[in-house]
């Protein structure tokens, strides 16, 4: 398969981040350590270029009803310049992609996808296209830079006369920003640590960059790669699509039943709705470790008479906690907060306890 680059690709090897293949695409893993570039997000500010992701823009009178009917959640319930976080179920009980929907306004919406799953996702909504809805796949065109942490609103404030305070949580504006007319400033971001996602088109790439850094500077301002990206998605708890949901995960035993809404029909509904009344036999949980180790995707967790009752799907050790922390799916009774498990770390059964969401809470 060939490697798609970012547009800065050049400038990120000249930062000196180490570029690997993610997701189809070459990309910054790291440029100091995972660890000094967490802190940096969760202190100070820094800035992630995921402009590998996915971006489709879907218009016309009949865009909301082709929005309900493939994803979970209410889309009718979005006002002009709000997110709203969602998935794709498929026909057999799991998960195409969990995406980002934004309401630009009526009859005109913008859908964020996983880059690795951007043909997937297009061919999937294209199928149930069937009213004449105008679809666009813009990635190839589209840059997205994440801006995080407790400075980035101070930093960004700098460029955009769009008040950036007014902007809730999982809501946008479309404005000025760093003397371009309509980027998309957006507060969605996947850290926990605060901050705005900027969008804009590839031709401005290099310019906006430039323009963050400047701003940026008197807090300390460093590019981030996707070391840290991961642990700090990993701290909050949030999902990565591939390691703690997929085409064979139930929303609902994703702890996803949130974005899963019963008051419409949409992909695999009936099936979903009877699984919530049913119950499920598993569920993803959060868990901390108690002994020293670091838990690691796959690794099987078992109860305490040393039975298997499930893997973990994401672990890592936490640059903010010092410990060992994890996603796992369990059986159900095993999946209460405060319940003792064991993670099998190369052949020894490591302590650890099922935790709330957020980790760092």
């Amino acid at each position: 398969m060939d490697i798609k680059h970012v547009p800065l690709n050049d400038l990120h090897a000249t930062l000196g981040g180490k570029m690997v293949p993610f997701a189809g695409f070459n990309m910054p893993v790291r440029y100091s350590s995972d660890i000094e570039e967490h802190m940096t997000v969760r202190n100070g500010v820094g800035v992630f270029d995921v402009s590998h992701m996915g971006e489709f823009t879907l218009k016309g009178p009949n865009a909301l009803d082709l929005i309900q009917r493939v994803t979970s959640n209410d889309a009718a319930k979005l006002i002009d310049g709000q997110a709203q976080y969602s998935c794709l179920p498929n026909e057999t009980g799991g998960i195409v992609d969990d995406l980002i929907v934004y309401k630009i306004k009526d009859n005109d919406y913008l859908l964020v996808v996983n880059a690795g799953n951007i043909d997937k996702d297009w061919a999937w909504i294209s199928q149930y296209n069937t009213k004449g809805v105008e679809m666009k796949n813009i990635s190839d065109d589209t840059c997205l830079f994440a801006i995080q942490g407790p400075k980035a609103a101070a930093t960004l404030q700098k460029l955009t006369g769009t008040d950036l305070s007014a902007i809730k949580y999982y809501h946008f504006a479309i404005g000025e920003f760093a003397g371009l007319p309509d980027a998309v400033i957006s507060n969605t971001g996947y850290t926990g640590a605060g901050g705005f996602e900027i969008y804009i088109h590839k031709q401005y790439a290099e310019k906006v960059w430039k323009a963050i850094f400047e701003a940026g500077a008197e807090f300390g301002i460093k590019p981030i790669g996707l070391g840290a990206r991961d642990t700090l998605r990993l701290e909050m708890g949030f999902c990565l699509y591939g390691n703690d949901i997929d085409d064979t995960t139930s929303p609902l035993e994703a702890g996803l039943g949130w974005i899963t809404k019963f008051t419409k029909e949409f992909t695999n509904s009936t099936a979903l709705k009877k699984q919530k009344e049913e119950g499920v036999t598993k569920k993803l949980v959060g868990f901390k470790m108690s002994e020293k180790g670091i838990p690691r995707h796959d690794y099987a967790v078992k109860d305490a008479a040393g039975n298997v009752i499930g893997k973990v799907t994401s672990g890592t050790m936490s640059p903010l906690l010092g410990i060992g922390i994890g996603l796992a799916y369990v059986t159900t009774p095993h999946a209460a907060v405060g319940t003792e498990i064991a993670i099998d770390v190369r052949g020894k059964a490591l302590k650890a306890q099922v935790s709330k969401l957020p980790l760092i809470g």
